[in-house]
């Protein structure tokens, strides 16, 4: 397992729609292992491989914290797709790897169920609610093209993309 780089915004490999695996083989496991060593190392919570610069359709995450009720972590989805969603929704602050010391407020449906290859290359099928569900949600936009950010106001998102804008430009000079 390695650590590897996280990508930030402004970078426009974020804004591109990531191409699904042919199946869950040694190098997308390999991959798996490597965002995940990643997302922990990052301390965050949920990590899609456009975020290390993979354009591939996969996502880790572990949403377990101090919560015993969350699926067995670390959750690793191949080819995520959502097959339902709750109409009621809920508002929660996200945060992103991609975009840090950066948060807002995004409303989401509350429960979802989502079809994906595990890391044994199964099919399966998963339903799940609160942090869990959002945190899923939140990396399959990331698969799209899609960043939390998206869903402020257009000033809260135009604010944050001029102070990463700004920032990136600094780090390279």
């Amino acid at each position: 397992m390695a650590v590897r780089p996280i990508i930030l915004l402004p970078d426009v490999i974020l804004r591109k729609v990531a191409t699904p695996v042919d199946g869950v083989d040694d190098a997308v496991r390999k991959l798996m292992d490597d965002m995940i060593e990643t997302m922990y190392y990052a301390e965050g919570i949920g990590l899609a491989a456009p975020q290390i610069g993979i354009l591939k359709r996969v996502i880790v995450m572990d949403c377990s914290g101090d919560d015993d009720d969350e699926m067995a972590a670390p959750l690793k989805m191949a080819n995520p797709e959502i097959l339902s969603t709750s109409a009621e929704v809920a508002v929660m602050e996200e945060g992103c790897l991609s975009i840090p010391h950066h948060k807002g407020d995004v409303t989401r449906p509350i429960s979802i169920t989502v079809g994906y290859l595990n890391e044994h290359n199964a099919p399966q099928e998963l339903s799940c609610d609160g942090l869990l569900a959002t945190c899923i949600q939140h990396e399959i936009d990331h698969l799209n093209g899609v960043l939390f950010i998206d869903y402020l106001s257009r000033l809260k998102r135009d604010m944050i993309i001029r102070k990463m804008t700004k920032e990136y430009r600094g780090a390279k000079s």
